[in-house]
């Protein structure tokens, strides 16, 4: 491939393959940068797009992904050449919400994948104000193929931890410990927490485990009062408090949106991190006779990526057991793999035409 071609992998209609097109580079407008793609995660939300029937904001035919690393070739002169992480909300951080503290949900904001064309690429130009530069310590541990997954897999969980207030101390429920899951319990254990991982795959639960995680429990075939009973124990075992309880959604199912609801108890808070379009039925009284809260979260905040990356050079948080890199030219291979639950780490592709 020469410098004068992007190469990306587009959808063109719901839950057919994607093509490989050819297209110019871009033109640059000021403050924009072209990058390089290392690596770019598959996310559940990428799945949705393809397959389930949410729709992208952006007409099709479109690239999608948006847990993009890569290196700055073109743009503003301070980050030619950087190393960096595109994180997975662009806003404009200049509204209201940006003001007040929530960027991540700026109304204006851009999102690879879904406003543009995004990582399944060779290059892809975006916003260079928000880019998170990856210094060369981080890559002296983990390939920037592999810190793509900061980018949403890791961050988004990073930000709910901080948005339920969760401290040392607190008993943290953790509902999938998948690709952003194993995540978010680990980013618990670092926040001081006790955590109960709940899932329904042993094998994800053991690697939860051999990763410092207290308490598994596979919850496969268990109804719901059985699993809040075994749940009630465990915690009794690690000498957690029965109060407080901080609950993270991740499984992104309707099963694990009615168990971690029906886990609420007094002073709770449940975290829902996982998407699904499927409906679930719950009592909202709940809420209210536990004084408990419910909240949500949506990507991350750009100036949280640093903090993030900061807790992998100090080797506290780990990735590369919960990766696997694939060429970007398998990518309707792995999608359907994916739909399918065959893998159990996240899964990143790595372009093969980026010569």
């Amino acid at each position: 491939m020469t410098d004068q071609k992007i190469y990306k992998w587009q959808m063109t209609e719901l839950k057919k393959e994607f093509s490989l097109v050819e297209q110019p580079m871009p033109v640059l407008k000021d403050g924009e940068a072209l990058i390089k793609i290392a690596g770019c995660g598959v996310c559940h939300t990428d799945i949705s797009f393809w397959h389930h029937g949410v729709q992208t904001k952006h007409a099709l035919p479109l690239t999608l992904g948006h847990e993009i690393s890569g290196k700055v070739i073109a743009g503003p002169d301070e980050w030619l050449n950087k190393n960096v992480i595109i994180p997975a909300v662009l806003p404009c951080g200049e509204c209201e919400l940006c003001r007040k503290g929530r960027s991540n949900i700026c109304r204006n904001q851009l999102m690879p994948g879904n406003d543009f064309d995004g990582g399944f690429a060779s290059h892809i130009k975006v916003p260079a104000r928000f880019l998170c530069p990856v210094p060369d310590i981080a890559l002296q541990k983990y390939s920037l193929q592999q810190l793509s997954i900061i980018a949403d897999a890791v961050s988004t969980p990073y930000q709910v931890m901080k948005k339920a207030e969760i401290e040392k101390g607190d008993l943290a429920i953790v509902l999938g410990v998948g690709g952003v899951g194993i995540y978010g319990a680990q980013i618990a254990k670092i926040f001081g927490a006790t955590v109960i991982a709940l899932d329904v795959n042993d094998e994800k639960l053991a690697i939860a485990k051999e990763n410092g995680i207290d308490a598994i429990l596979n919850i496969k075939g268990l109804e719901i009062k059985e699993i809040k009973d075994k749940v009630k124990a465990i915690a009794k075992e690690l000498k957690a408090s029965p109060y407080c309880w901080k609950i993270f959604e991740m499984s992104g199912t309707k099963a694990g949106q009615d168990v971690a609801f029906n886990l609420i108890s007094f002073a709770s808070t449940l975290s829902i991190v996982g998407f699904t379009m499927d409906k679930t039925e719950v009592r909202l009284s709940n809420l209210m006779a536990f004084d408990a809260k419910l909240i949500g979260t949506w990507g991350c905040k750009p100036e949280l990526y640093p903090e993030v990356v900061q807790l992998v050079i100090e080797d506290k948080l780990h990735i590369d057991e919960f990766v696997q890199t694939f060429p970007m030219s398998e990518i309707n291979e792995v999608f359907k793999n994916t739909l399918a639950h065959k893998y159990i780490r996240r899964s990143v592709l790595v372009p093969d035409f980026n010569n």
